[in-house]
């Protein structure tokens, strides 16, 4: 089975992660079982920041490593959240107030249309000068109170119109098949059987 390290200490990503890598043979570890310490994320871009996690990942463990950048864009707010969605009410992180920012924030507008987005860089080693990059997107819109007691992140407020449900309240294989990393590691998984895996 091959090994990579995640460069993520979220809970609900590690998860999510894990449970689409399994059927490819692939044993996904977090950066936390090698003590790596958060990366910086100083760009305005997923890309940049996604990148800059997985090289600073492998560096620290010597396994190929895997980042995701994500967050939502909310249209009505030029794209805000967007790179700063883990911290949008600030420090320590918190999806409550994170999402409590999101409904003032939008408390007078009128269109409510967001989207997920996710880039993931795959990097076999630090100076991998070909890194793998997937990236989907999943549509919605922001209800105006939560509903569900799944998920994470601003998933209680993202109504998927077809189905009804907020992310919140899918199960996690259905939230995979549909989601902007189930579409962005389903693009990443395609180009690991191409290649014959990592």
């Amino acid at each position: 089975m091959e090994r990579l390290v995640i460069a993520s200490n979220n809970p609900g990503k590690l998860r999510e992660i894990g449970h689409i890598l399994r059927p490819l043979e692939i044993e996904a570890l977090p950066q936390s079982a090698f003590n790596v310490p958060e990366a910086a994320e100083p760009h305005c871009t997923f890309i940049e920041n996604c990148i800059v996690k997985a090289r600073h990942a492998s560096a620290h463990t010597g396994l190929p490593a895997l980042a995701d950048d994500s967050g939502i864009c909310v249209t009505a707010l030029g794209g805000a959240p967007g790179v700063y969605s883990a911290r949008y009410a600030g420090e320590p992180k918190s999806d409550e107030r994170n999402n409590q920012k999101l409904l003032t924030s939008l408390e007078n507008a009128t269109d409510r249309r967001a989207h997920y987005y996710c880039v993931i860089v795959l990097i076999r080693h630090p100076d991998d000068p070909q890194p793998l990059i997937a990236e989907g997107e999943w549509h919605g819109e922001i209800l105006r109170e939560a509903r569900g007691a799944g998920g994470f992140g601003y998933d209680p407020l993202f109504l998927i119109p077809v189905l009804g449900k907020t992310g919140a309240e899918l199960a996690l294989e259905e939230k995979n098949r549909i989601s902007h990393r189930g579409k962005a590691l389903a693009q990443l998984t395609l180009r690991l059987k191409h290649t014959g895996g990592i």
